[in-house]
């Protein structure tokens, strides 16, 4: 019979007195015949594909209704859920609302805090009204005592929050490092996988805007999202970077307000204000996250340079070196005399817009602003421009038009393409920027 280390797992086929890994001594101890077969959660034994068992279908709603949509119609039990996000930006918090929106539904969760005492949660609890008795804190951050609490409470739904502070191996290097990170999430995953429960893993995000641990743990996973947002403003996007149970790319809207992150059910009319003035430099897109479409309003100020440099060029949501070509486009095909000017653009409301489609709004928000002529408030653009100046489909134009005519705006200028039946607004197809300018009269 093999032996194992009780403190860090390491297997060896003789007792030994001391572990090689850890340093422990008088840790081993004898595997039984059904431990020796494999730790893994998948049975040892082939089996034909029409007799594998089908995985659960029915979902656990989290108790926020954005939430579940991001995840494709709620949690699923067993799975692995990956929660990143800048240090700061309400990770903790988001957690805390759907750990107590779960447990006041009936499910019995753990919330473990590596950083945090049980008081110190509890303090967050209280400011975000939150009080449930089927919500346990826990303060741990060895993973073998993580473990065993799961194996005594027998949780439903499990929190481990940070990712970075379990400490799986005691030789595995400083803590939050690479081997220390996806041993963790490794051995997280197998245990929810075998106990059915759902998991969510917190990651910190790092300066090159992945996930901590490189890129090590994202495979181990069922599914990986981010909070996005900047602190000094108070929106926050949670978006779904992978999903094996649902699309990925779809996002969440929050705002952040005294009693935690609230959701915004329509995104469109909070970038996009209803009652907003129309003037020079402001154009409307639809743009595509995932698979809703949003209005994000493009805004851009085209000003004389001011002659103690290069003229500049400052983007906020944008694609910088997008933008760049975009405007040698403008330059070229529409004799827009730009060279010398600063131009300073941006995606109104703090949304992170990468998508071709927006293409076509950035040339008409510019040329706006150039000519002081103003774009209708009730009218929206969009197509991606090709450098010889053309305009050019793009993916779901009839979702994005049906979307704008069910909010009420009566004109669009969009590329060709097939068009929905029983559309409420004007669609006027267009197939260069030149065409596009003079529809809107910024030509």
């Amino acid at each position: 019979m093999p032996y194992r280390c009780r403190e860090c797992g390491y297997r060896s086929p003789k007792w030994l007195g001391r572990c090689p890994r850890c340093g422990g001594w008088d840790s081993f101890e004898e595997l039984s015949e059904g431990e020796e077969g494999g730790e893994g959660w998948i049975g040892a034994q082939p089996q034909a594909l029409p007799e594998v068992k089908k995985p659960p279908v029915e979902r656990v709603s989290t108790g926020i209704t954005e939430v579940d949509r991001l995840l494709g119609g709620g949690l699923i039990p067993g799975s692995v859920i990956l929660f990143g996000g800048e240090p700061g930006i309400g990770k903790s918090t988001l957690l805390l609302q759907i750990a107590a929106a779960l447990a006041e539904s009936g499910n019995k969760v753990l919330y473990v805090s590596g950083e945090e005492a049980p008081a110190q949660v509890k303090l967050r609890a209280e400011r975000l009204g939150l009080s449930t008795p089927n919500l346990y804190l826990l303060s741990e951050q060895h993973l073998l005592r993580i473990v065993k609490a799961v194996e005594e409470l027998s949780p439903q739904v499990l929190v481990v929050d940070s990712l970075q502070t379990v400490v799986a191996r005691p030789d595995g290097g400083d803590i939050g490092g690479v081997a220390q990170v996806r041993e963790a999430a490794a051995q997280l995953a197998r245990l929810a996988k075998g106990l059915e429960m759902t998991c969510f893993l917190v990651s910190h995000i790092t300066k090159g805007g992945e996930f901590a641990g490189p890129k090590t743990v994202e495979h181990l996973v069922d599914v990986a999202v981010y909070l996005e947002g900047t602190r000094e403003g108070d929106l926050r996007i949670l978006r779904s970077v992978k999903n094996r149970f649902g699309s990925t790319n779809e996002v969440a809207v929050f705002q952040m307000a005294e009693e935690g992150l609230v959701e915004v059910p329509d995104p469109s009319t909070f970038f996009v204000p209803r009652d907003r003035p129309a003037r020079p430099g402001a154009a409307v897109v639809p743009v595509l996250e995932g698979t809703r479409p949003l209005l994000v309003e493009i805004q851009a100020l085209v000003a004389p340079s001011m002659g103690y440099g290069p003229p500049q060029r400052r983007m906020a949501g944008l694609d910088f070196n997008r933008v760049l070509v975009l405007l040698a486009v403008i330059e070229k095909r529409l004799g827009a005399h730009i060279g010398a000017t600063d131009v300073y653009l941006a995606a109104a409301g703090g949304l992170e817009v990468r998508e071709p489609a927006v293409d076509l709004g950035v040339c008409a928000a510019v040329l706006s602003s150039l000519r002081e002529r103003v774009i209708p408030a009730d009218t929206v653009v969009f197509g991606e421009v090709g450098l010889a100046g053309d305009v050019r489909p793009v993916r779901k134009g009839p979702e994005r038009l049906r979307e704008v005519g069910k909010l009420g705006f009566r004109r669009a200028i969009a590329p060709p393409g097939p068009l929905p039946k029983g559309l409420s607004l004007e669609v006027e197809q267009v197939t260069s920027v030149v065409e596009a300018a003079e529809a809107l009269g910024v030509g």
